[in-house]
């Protein structure tokens, strides 16, 4: 599915491509279901171009079978189930894929759950644990805790012994938090978080936050940061600028970082496939991590999933049912 200029869900369009052909270290993949992401809405907005030498097709993330491997892939990769982080894509019956950013599917995992894992594994695993070295003890607070992003988080943060609050938007979805294992879900339309963090963590604050929405969020968060915090930014949902108390930094010797995945190189995110793949897989492979699914639309009616992430609504993931498997 392509578009022939940005604008609103209802751009989308089929459209009829050769079958891309397996480079160096590549697989192609026979896409059974794919991921809607934010970043797939903000492309088609105009606002987030595809790296060079990308797909210009939107999708982040697929599950499928492997039908081609191209020089230098490992043979054996070939009609294995995978799901697999991609540049772009996703969105189309064949996906190219680098051989090294594939993950293989165990036999007891859905293709439509598979599909869901990659974008926010990824995400959440390199921003969480690693740029903010999160550790077994420590507390993490993630705003917009039902959506992908927020549930993995959840997810991964309890399987690696993190305290977590998360922030949403109604009880609705603060149930969904703590059903997940939150130990603490804040509505943000209706409690002030930076107070509920201040009383829950009894004035220590917390150790690392997830943040999706930036702008004037980003001064709250730092309140609810305890010494030697780290505030990591991986969406700018509520603006680009933020003002911050720069003394407040210093007081309390804190880190700001931030990340966007799409544009790392294909080594950085082999590297971190491989840390995932030792680390975090096998929480998925026992089933400690699942996927929360929101719902599934066929690939022609990707408007309609698109319209429904814009909205705000889902709980857990979007994923597109492409073709059976």
């Amino acid at each position: 599915m392509g578009y022939d200029a940005p604008g609103g869900p209802e751009v989308f369009r089929p459209e009829t491509l050769p079958t891309p052909q397996p480079g160096a270290g590549q697989v192609l993949i026979r896409v059974a279901y794919a991921g809607v992401n934010r970043p797939d809405v903000i492309q088609r907005q105009g606002f987030y171009p595809p790296p060079p030498g990308a797909s210009p097709i939107p999708g982040l993330e697929v599950a499928g079978r492997v039908v081609a491997i191209g020089k230098g892939a490992q043979p054996e990769m070939l009609n294995q189930p995978v799901c697999a982080l991609v540049s772009g894509g996703g969105y189309a019956e064949y996906c190219l894929a680098d051989a090294r950013h594939c993950l293989v599917v165990p036999a007891d995992l859905p293709m439509d759950q598979a599909a869901a894992l990659p974008e926010t594994l990824f995400t959440v695993w390199h921003n969480v644990f690693e740029r903010a070295y999160a550790k077994e003890g420590e507390t993490l607070l993630v705003h917009g805790g039902t959506s992908g992003i927020g549930t993995m988080a959840i997810m991964l943060g309890k399987a690696f012994g993190l305290t977590v609050i998360a922030t949403a938007g109604s009880e609705e979805k603060c149930a969904a938090c703590r059903k997940l294992g939150a130990d603490l879900a804040i509505n943000y339309k209706s409690q002030d978080f930076v107070e509920d963090v201040k009383a829950f963590t009894e004035g220590k604050g917390v150790n690392v936050v997830l943040d999706m929405v930036s702008g004037d969020y980003v001064a709250r968060n730092l309140q609810c940061l305890a010494e030697d915090g780290r505030h990591v930014t991986i969406a700018v949902l509520g603006g680009l600028k933020a003002t911050i108390d720069m003394a407040l930094v210093m007081r309390k010797r804190l880190t700001l970082t931030g990340s966007t995945l799409r544009p790392r190189s294909d080594d950085f995110k082999a590297l971190l496939a491989d840390e995932i793949a030792d680390v975090a897989w096998p929480c998925v492979l026992d089933g400690t991590v699942r996927p929360v699914m929101d719902r599934t639309f066929a690939l022609a009616d990707v408007s309609a999933a698109h319209q429904r992430m814009e909205e705000g609504d889902h709980i857990g993931k979007i994923v597109l049912h492409v073709a059976g498997d």
